[in-house]
C-alpha cells in the first residue's frame, strides 16, 4: 500500500472516530425538568391511580416490552442483538422512573434512531439506483408483525424491507402511477420520514418513554407535554378549527377513532371510524404522504382556518388492501354548541291497523353551556333542557312512544346524564362512582316527577360511550324502557387532568358502576335486542385497547322498577327477526358484518405479484360489490359499478346508506311492538 493510500485510509478512520465521538456527545439526555417530572409521574401512578399500581420488577418488565412496541412495534428496525444488549433494563424501569434516571432508556431510543436512519438511507439508496420491478414473483408480505420474533440480523431485515419497498411501489403502481412517479413519491415519503426522525428532540423521546410507562397502566392514563396539553385544552373547548375528527395512531397509520357530533367530517359524511388516513393535502398543491408520520404532525397538517378545504387520502375501514385509497374533501369549521343540540322528529309506521307515530330524539353529546350556567343565566343551553323541549313538542304531535338515539354519542357532562334520566323517572339513583380508595359515591336525580312516562327505547352503537352508557344502563336497570342496537364502547372510567412541574398527567381516578352494581367498563351495555354492526369491535371500543381495566361489580343500590320489559323479550326478538329477514338493509348489515370479519381473518398477507394481487383484491371487492348491489336492487336503486363508489362524496344524497335510517326505523318498530304488548298485558291484568 502506498504512503498516500495509507494516509487516506488513516484519515478516513480518524474521521470515522471523530464522527462517532460527535454522535456520542450529541446523544440526547433527559433534562433536569424531565428527571423531576418522571418522579412526579411515578408518585401519581402509585398513589393517585384508580388501580392498585405497584412499580415493581413485574411491572417494569411489561413497561419495557411496551417501550419496545412503542419504538418498533412491527419489529422492522431493531435486531435480536440490539434488544439483547438492552435487556438488562427490563427490570430497571421502575427504579429509573422513581429516581428520574432515564438516561439508559434514552440510549435505547438512540439505538432505534440509528437503525431507523440507516434503514431510510438504505431505502433512498435503492430508489436512487432505480427499482426496475416486474412484480412477477410469488412472494408475500405479512401485514402484521407485532408477535414476530426480532430479526436475527441485518440480512433478515434487508429481506423484509426489500419486500416492504416492493409492496409500497406496487401499491402506487396499481393506483395508476407511472414508474418515475412511483419512485419520486416513495423518495419523498422516506426522505420526509428521515427528516422528521432527525428532528426528534429530548421532549419527544421523553414522551415515548412516558407513553410506555402510562400505557402499561391503562389506555386513558397519559403524560401530556406542555405542547400536547395545549392541544388537549383546545379539544376540550371544542374550538379547534379543523375537521371534527378524533384520530389515533395505529402502527404506521393514523386512523379515525370517532367523529365529533355536528363537526365538519360528520356533516360531510365522507369519513367513518377506523378509516386510515394515508395522505393530507390543502385545497391546492401536492398531497403529503403521512404513512409513518407522528400523530401530532398529522393533526397539525389537518388543522387550518375556518372555511378552508383539506384533502384527505383515506383507505376505508372495510377496504381489504391499502391500494384502495380514495381522496375526500372536507371544509374546515368550528364545532358550535348549536351543532350538537338534541333534535326531534316524527316517524310514521304503516301497519294493518293504521298509521302509528313514533318520536325520535337524536342526542349527539351530553353538553351544557357552563359559562352561561355559572353566570346564572336562566335560558342556558343543555342536553336536558333541549330534550325536554323536544319531548313537549313531540307529545303535542300525539306520538305513541319515543326513541332516544344515542348512537355515536361519546359522552360529555355527567350531570347532564343524571338530569336527562330524571326526565323519564320520578327520582332515584343513576350511577355509582368508585374511587381509588374504594369509596362509592352515589349520584342521581333528586327532582320529583317525570316529564315523560310513555314507551321509551334507547338506540345505541359501538361509539356510544361514557355518559351514554350510564344513561342506557340506568334505563335498562330501571326497566324504564328498551335498549336496542349494538353493544356500547365500554368506557367506564373517570379521568382527571393534573398539573406537573413540566406538562400534565391525565390520570384514571375512578370507575362508573350501574345502579345494579355492574360496571360499564370494558363490556359496555348489552342491548336487549342486538343489531348487526359494520363497526369492528376488534378495532374500535374499550376491549380493543391495550391494558384496559377489567369489568367487575359492586353492591347494587335500592331502586324501584318501572316496568318489566323482560316479560315480552322473546316475542319482541321474534318479531324483530321476522322484519329483519324481510328488510334488504338489515340483511345487508348482517351479511356485510360477517364478510368483514371473514376477510379480516383471511387477509394476513399481501401478494407481491401484481397479477395475483389484483386478482385477490378484485375477488374480495367483487363479494362486497355483489352484496351492496343485491341490497340496492331490492330497494329499487341503481347498481354501482365499483365497490369504492359505495362511499359517497361530500354533499351527496344519503339515500343508499343502510346503517343510519334502517336502525332508527327498526327501533321504532320494536318500540311500537313493546307498547302494544305492554298495553295488552296491563289490560289482561286488570281483567
Amino acid at each position: 500500500m502506498s504512503p498516500l493510500a495509507h494516509l487516506g485510509r488513516s484519515a478516513t478512520v480518524l474521521a470515522g472516530l471523530l464522527l462517532a465521538a460527535g454522535a456520542a456527545l450529541a446523544q440526547p439526555q433527559p433534562t433536569d425538568a424531565q428527571r423531576q417530572v418522571a418522579t412526579e409521574i411515578a408518585e401519581s401512578l402509585r398513589y393517585g391511580h384508580y388501580a392498585d399500581v405497584s412499580l415493581d420488577d413485574g411491572w417494569s418488565s411489561r413497561a419495557f416490552a411496551r417501550y419496545l412496541d412503542v419504538l418498533d412495534g412491527q419489529r422492522a428496525f431493531l435486531t435480536e442483538a440490539d434488544v439483547a444488549e438492552f435487556r438488562p433494563l427490563e427490570r430497571q424501569l421502575d427504579d429509573a422512573l422513581v429516581d428520574g434516571e432515564l438516561a439508559p432508556f434514552f440510549s435505547l431510543y438512540q439505538r432505534y434512531q440509528e437503525r431507523a436512519e440507516s434503514r431510510y438511507d438504505w431505502l433512498l439508496s435503492r430508489l436512487d439506483e432505480g427499482l426496475d420491478y416486474r412484480y412477477d414473483s410469488d412472494k408475500r408480505l405479512p401485514l402484521e408483525r407485532e408477535d414476530a420474533p426480532w430479526a436475527s440480523g441485518m440480512d433478515e431485515l434487508d429481506t423484509l424491507w426489500a419486500k416492504r419497498l416492493k409492496n409500497a411501489a406496487l401499491s402506487l403502481a396499481i393506483s395508476g402511477q407511472e414508474e418515475e412517479q412511483v419512485e419520486n413519491n416513495l423518495h419523498q415519503r422516506y426522505e420526509g420520514q428521515l427528516n422528521r426522525l432527525r428532528q426528534t428532540n429530548e421532549e419527544d423521546i421523553f414522551g415515548l418513554v412516558m407513553a410506555a410507562v402510562t400505557g402499561t397502566i391503562d389506555p386513558h392514563t397519559e403524560y401530556l407535554s406542555p405542547r400536547q396539553g395545549e392541544s388537549f385544552d383546545i379539544q376540550m373547548r371544542l374550538s379547534l378549527e379543523g375537521i371534527g375528527a378524533l384520530l389515533q395512531a395505529d402502527g404506521e397509520y393514523v386512523k379515525v377513532a370517532s367523529l365529533v357530533p355536528g363537526g365538519p367530517a360528520e356533516r360531510a359524511g365522507v369519513l367513518e371510524p377506523a378509516d386510515r388516513i394515508v395522505g393530507v393535502g390543502q385545497e391546492d398543491g401536492e398531497m403529503v404522504n403521512v404513512v409513518g408520520m407522528r400523530l401530532d404532525e398529522v393533526v397539525d397538517l389537518i388543522r387550518g382556518p375556518k372555511g378552508s378545504v383539506v384533502r384527505l387520502d383515506i383507505v376505508p375501514a372495510q377496504a381489504v388492501d391499502m391500494t384502495r385509497s380514495k381522496e375526500v374533501r372536507i371544509t374546515r369549521d368550528t364545532v358550535k354548541l348549536e351543532d350538537q343540540a338534541a333534535q326531534g322528529e316524527v316517524i310514521e309506521l304503516e301497519r294493518d291497523d293504521g298509521t302509528h307515530r313514533i318520536g325520535v330524539i337524536t342526542v349527539p353529546t351530553f353538553y351544557v353551556d357552563f359559562d352561561a350556567w355559572q353566570a346564572g343565566e336562566e335560558d342556558y343551553r343543555s342536553t336536558t333542557r333541549d330534550v325536554a323541549r323536544e319531548i313537549e313538542r313531540l307529545q303535542e304531535e300525539e306520538i305513541e312512544g319515543i326513541v332516544l338515539d344515542l348512537r355515536n354519542n361519546g359522552g360529555g357532562a355527567l350531570q347532564e346524564a343524571n338530569s336527562l334520566i330524571g326526565l323519564f323517572i320520578d327520582r332515584g339513583p343513576t350511577v355509582q362512582v368508585r374511587d381509588a380508595r374504594g369509596r362509592i359515591s352515589l349520584y342521581g336525580d333528586t327532582e320529583t316527577g317525570a316529564l315523560y312516562d310513555g314507551p321509551l327505547a334507547v338506540l345505541v352503537n359501538r361509539l356510544s360511550a361514557s355518559a351514554s352508557e350510564i344513561f342506557a344502563g340506568a334505563i335498562q336497570d330501571y326497566g324504564r324502557g328498551l335498549v336496542v342496537g349494538t353493544p356500547t364502547f365500554g368506557k367506564g372510567t373517570v379521568q382527571t387532568l393534573n398539573e406537573l412541574s413540566h406538562g400534565e398527567i391525565k390520570l384514571t381516578r375512578a370507575k362508573f358502576y350501574r345502579i345494579s352494581g355492574e360496571s360499564t367498563q370494558h363490556r359496555g351495555v348489552e342491548p336487549d335486542i342486538i343489531f348487526p354492526s359494520l363497526i369492528d369491535p376488534e378495532l374500535i371500543g374499550e376491549s380493543s385497547l391495550d391494558n384496559a381495566l377489567d369489568w367487575d361489580t359492586v353492591r347494587s343500590v335500592q331502586y324501584r322498577e318501572y316496568g318489566e320489559p323482560w316479560r315480552f323479550m322473546e316475542s319482541l326478538r321474534d318479531r324483530h327477526r321476522q322484519r329483519a329477514a324481510d328488510n334488504p338493509n338489515f340483511r345487508y348489515l348482517e351479511q356485510q358484518a360477517e364478510l368483514n370479519r371473514r376477510l379480516r381473518e383471511e387477509t394476513t398477507s399481501v401478494s407481491l405479484n401484481r397479477e395475483q394481487r389484483q386478482q385477490e383484491v378484485e375477488a374480495q371487492e367483487a363479494e362486497q360489490l355483489a352484496l351492496e348491489n343485491r341490497r340496492r336492487e331490492a330497494l329499487g336503486l341503481e347498481p354501482l359499478e365499483e365497490w369504492i363508489d359505495a362511499r359517497g362524496e361530500e354533499g351527496e344524497s344519503d339515500e343508499a346508506e343502510p346503517v343510519e335510517q334502517v336502525q332508527v326505523q327498526e327501533a321504532a318498530q320494536i318500540l311500537l311492538d313493546y307498547a302494544k304488548l305492554e298495553n295488552s298485558y296491563r289490560f289482561a291484568g286488570r281483567g
